[in-house]
């Protein structure tokens, strides 16, 4: 191997640190302490920079010396957090990192099943949720005995500082969020304080900057993902700059909350910026002060990009239309396209983070064989953000990391000769729903359970009108195909409702076939679709729009 298969960022390294993310932002990090850290959005309440800290270290206290004997939280101990965006989310998530405890993620949208998953793989103890998720969590315990109801809230003591992770400490994980990586079930990503405390002045170093009494951001991204609650919770406390919170993306909503709070900055996914393109709140409410969407989570066209920018201009708005990169694994983000080279590089996910590294990988069967230059190849990441491995799961970390510390993304990507790269296509059989991870095997675990099916595929279907990925299952009923019943592809799409997150529905709609070659199937039919996405857009039709 050649010393210019590996890739550096054109930015200099920068000196990052090793302490708890508690102490970086709140002690290492000196703003202002009257700024304002959160605003809910539809009623104005401000959170401070002060009165969160306050109150974490008081949440902190709480969860060691309130909650049910047994269920006390310390050092070291997981706690999940089941909840839409609100106003006591970053409290509840800077109470557990002063304490210590690690944070578990949940989706919202999970079913009991899939809650149960995620909490006993984590080996978390306590659940945080919304009180109307609480019937959710109940679902999830009533197999199990002496489960305790706690309704505290702070002001009860503090603690006088926050738990300390200094030097090789730092490496001991504080976020665990789920991933599929390149495949499978969802595993727990172990993010440590270390990955954190870098990921964050490396894409400040990058990213335009948003300063204090300067810039508002919009808080619609999910923050029980990597991305939201990283972009959105992180890293507006390092930078200074508030976040409205909205506890789900609604145009009108959206566009009202961009005029009220005067919003500068939106961290999105594709499908919100599309969304926004065609919604009539657009012209409804003063866009003015918007100056950046910033996507990420699934790529971003540029026919979008083209669209949104057009549309934000005809309402008096100029908007930088950018994008980046990223994965649960790195923390997440590794890629940023400066906004300046939004319009020149658009379609790219811009140039990596200072500290990183990167390969494209041609093949690793046998030997390591990297990719010819401008030739694509399997993205390859090394570095600070690399996430400290799957929990409970070393296989599929060593399949993920190799020996020399490079992470495999899975994604095929080209780099140009400036030093930008632009993903081109999937190793892995993930589908992308609207930014969300949908793994083809569990839904086909899943619908393996239909008493009448007895195999099932499932793949992506790309829809791009709706900017995403739609779940579509190849299923064989145990009657055969002819003798099925002409309601039961519905009727799958119906039942496997009650099982799933929605981001999991089969949008791309149940066919019934004869027998199912696994790997050929997934390769041809996404092959087939795909082509004849391109062709009834010519026509102006769409094969994937729900077909049965």
């Amino acid at each position: 191997m050649s010393p210019s298969s590996i890739f550096t960022p054109s930015f200099p390294n920068l000196e990052l640190v090793s302490e708890s993310l508690w102490t970086f932002l709140f002690q290492t990090i000196q703003h202002d302490q009257s700024l304002p850290a959160f605003i809910e959005s539809e009623t104005g309440r401000v959170l401070s920079r002060a009165e969160l800290r306050s109150l974490s270290l008081e949440f902190a206290y709480g969860i060691r010396t309130r909650l049910p004997q047994g269920s006390r939280l310390f050092r070291g101990d997981t706690a999940m957090i089941f909840s839409p965006n609100s106003f006591a989310w970053p409290i509840a998530l800077f109470g557990l990192l002063a304490g210590g405890v690690r944070s578990t993620l949940a989706n919202s949208a999970y079913t009991p099943a899939e809650l149960a998953f995620q909490y006993n793989d984590s080996r978390a103890c306590v659940v945080f949720s919304h009180p109307d998720l609480i019937p959710i969590v109940f679902s999830m315990f009533k197999h199990i005995d002496g489960v305790d109801r706690f309704e505290g809230s702070p002001g009860h003591g503090a603690l006088p500082e926050e738990e300390k992770f200094v030097g090789s400490q730092a490496n001991e994980t504080q976020l665990l969020c789920y991933s599929s990586g390149t495949t499978g079930k969802p595993k727990g990503v172990e993010t440590t304080h270390r990955n954190l405390t870098s990921v964050l002045p490396m894409v400040e170093a990058v990213q335009m900057p948003l300063l204090p009494r300067r810039d508002v951001a919009l808080g619609v991204l999910p923050y029980y993902h990597i991305y939201g609650v990283v972009k959105l919770m992180l890293y507006p406390m390092l930078c200074g700059f508030p976040v409205v919170i909205l506890p789900k993306f609604d145009p009108e909503q959206f566009c009202r909350s961009i005029e009220r709070y005067k919003v500068t900055a939106a961290f999105v996914v594709p499908p919100i910026i599309l969304a926004l393109v065609h919604h009539p709140a657009t012209n409804k409410y003063d866009l003015r002060s918007l100056k950046l969407l910033l996507s990420g989570a699934a790529p971003l066209s540029a026919g979008v990009v083209d669209l949104a920018v057009k549309r934000f201009k005809s309402v008096g708005a100029t908007v930088h239309v950018t994008q980046g990169y990223g994965l649960t694994e790195t923390s997440p983000v590794t890629h940023l396209l400066p906004p300046k080279d939004s319009h020149r590089k658009v379609g790219s996910i811009g140039t990596l983070l200072p500290n990183l590294e990167a390969r494209l990988v041609a093949s690793d069967e046998d030997n390591i064989i990297d990719a010819a230059p401008g030739e694509p190849g399997e993205l390859w990441i090394r570095g600070p953000t690399v996430m400290k491995g799957y929990l409970n799961n070393p296989s599929a970390t060593a399949d993920s990391i190799n020996a020399d510390g490079w992470f495999k993304t899975g994604d095929i990507a080209v780099r140009d000769e400036e030093g930008y790269y632009q993903i081109v296509d999937r190793k892995k059989e993930l589908i992308k729903y609207k930014g969300f991870q949908v793994p083809p095997a569990e839904l086909e675990s899943v619908l393996l359970q239909h008493p009448e099916i007895v195999d099932a595929a499932v793949i992506g279907i790309d829809n791009p009108a709706q900017a995403t990925e739609l779940p579509r299952a190849y299923v064989v009923h145990k009657a055969g195909a002819s003798n099925a019943p002409k309601s039961f592809p519905k009727d799958v799409q119906l039942w496997i409702k009650a099982r799933v997150a929605k981001h999991k529905f089969l949008r791309g709609g149940v066919v019934v076939v004869d027998s199912i070659p696994k790997r050929l199937i997934y390769f041809l039919m996404k092959l087939i679709f795909d082509v004849g996405n391109i062709i009834f857009q010519r026509c102006g039709k769409n094969p994937a729009s729900g077909a049965t």
